[in-house]
């Protein structure tokens, strides 16, 4: 609709921004680990802050909607972002001896805008008319895999060119794309939005189906998050190819083929119960297969090939919601956000701190010396594995989801 193009643009926009904000600390891990002496731990701690921050925005939203002006929300989050991204590049430079506190505090800021896009933007898409609502939440999502290419590859190019030491410069860089966004919502018309009214949202939303359906994306959001944080480190510590190869080859095509499974979906999908499960079966062969192999080659291609696979988890769960539930509004995708934010952020780091605590015991020095790799790579591999759970397990889930709505039909929630 005519009306809402500079809205919608502004979403796509927001989406963009969100990668950056996801993205950026994983490609500087080995950076802050060489020139602030951070560990593995550590840095999956970042990742932690990053999605509990949204995890708490999310449920935030979820229960207290009432409060909230939506429409100064949805304007006022890139702007934030913008702020946290500022922050986060400057105040380590200036004070490099507290350098992991000024990054954390830029992290929290930048995160809470993550929050904020990941509730409000699905709902206003959603709201604007049109012929075909799933496709257009699917290139939503989309916005969100290609903004992490471009991130990815123009960041890895940045660091090459310019050297890792003046990550800051590549931060502030960064920091333009969302105050792009805001402008544009500034001057951009957003559509009416369905909100809970009071004293609804606690016995409304709460049911078993919508905790099965929290479930699903928690495991999606491990599956996608994990291997779209950690692809850059594990590519150049555990396969051992230089990081500006496996970005560019490993990382990019993950989120290549994450946007490409997105926008096929939008142009062709249908039946999203049964490409759930496809990609929770096929995110678990890629976990497997990069973890344990021992050939480089496999092992990229295995990380890339979980983008295909992990691409609709995230976005198919609320597309299924919106298919068994009537009446969706922000609380309800405020819930959903919780779910895949407590997964984004539990899975990479575990993977954090099994790779810390494997790699020093002496039956990862064993296998090191059997394989001829060092104990570091060992137990970053072994981490890997251990997140490959989350995909597995989300097959459960989906497969008891899918015989569950076959016994109900759709619920009304408001």
């Amino acid at each position: 609709m005519e009306t809402y193009k500079l809205a919608k643009r502004a979403c796509y926009l927001t989406g963009v921004t969100m990668s950056i904000s996801a993205n950026l600390s994983p490609l500087l891990f080995l950076t802050f680990r060489d020139m602030y002496n951070l560990s593995y731990t550590l840095l999956g701690f970042l990742v932690v802050i990053n999605y509990f921050t949204q995890l708490l925005i999310d449920l935030i939203f979820t229960f207290f909607t009432k409060y909230f002006n939506i429409h100064k929300a949805v304007k006022a989050t890139p702007l934030v972002v913008f702020v946290g991204l500022i922050l986060y590049a400057v105040l380590p430079t200036i004070f490099p001896d507290m350098a992991f506190l000024w990054i954390v505090i830029g992290t929290v800021i930048f995160s809470v805008a993550a929050g904020l896009g990941e509730v409000l933007m699905s709902p206003v898409i959603a709201a604007i008319p049109s012929e075909n609502p799933e496709s257009e939440m699917s290139k939503l999502h989309s916005m969100y895999a290609w903004g992490v290419v471009g991130v990815v590859l123009l960041s890895t190019l940045f660091l090459l060119v310019f050297g890792s030491r003046n990550w800051m410069y590549l931060a502030l860089l960064w920091s333009i794309v969302p105050f792009t966004a805001f402008l544009m919502f500034l001057k951009a018309k957003l559509p009416p939005m369905n909100n809970f009214e009071s004293g609804q949202k606690e016995t409304k939303i709460l049911n078993k189906g919508i905790v099965l359906c929290v479930l699903c994306i928690f495991f999606g959001g491990a599956a996608e998050c994990t291997m779209s944080q950690w692809a850059s480190g594990f590519i150049e510590k555990a396969i051992g190819i230089p990081k500006a190869y496996g970005d560019a080859v490993g990382v990019a095509l993950f989120a290549a083929l994450l946007g490409t499974g997105r926008i096929l979906y939008s142009k062709y999908g249908k039946n999203i119960i049964n490409i759930l499960l496809f990609g929770m079966i096929g995110a678990s062969i890629c976990y497997l297969m990069a973890s344990l192999s021992l050939s480089p080659v496999i092992g990229v291609i295995a990380c890339a090939l979980t983008g295909v696979f992990v691409s609709m988890l995230w976005p198919g769960t609320l597309i299924y919601v919106e298919e068994k539930f009537e009446n969706v509004g922000v609380a309800v995708y405020a819930l959903m956000a919780a779910g895949g934010d407590m997964g984004a952020s539990v899975a990479p780091q575990l993977l954090g701190f099994v790779s810390d605590k494997f790699s020093l015991t002496s039956f990862a020095l064993n296998i090191s010396q059997t394989l001829n790799i060092s104990a570091e790579q060992v137990g970053m591999r072994a981490g890997l594995l251990i997140a490959g759970l989350f995909p597995i397990t989300g097959v459960l889930c989906i497969l008891y989801m899918k015989n569950h709505f076959k016994k109900h039909q759709k619920t009304r929630l408001s």
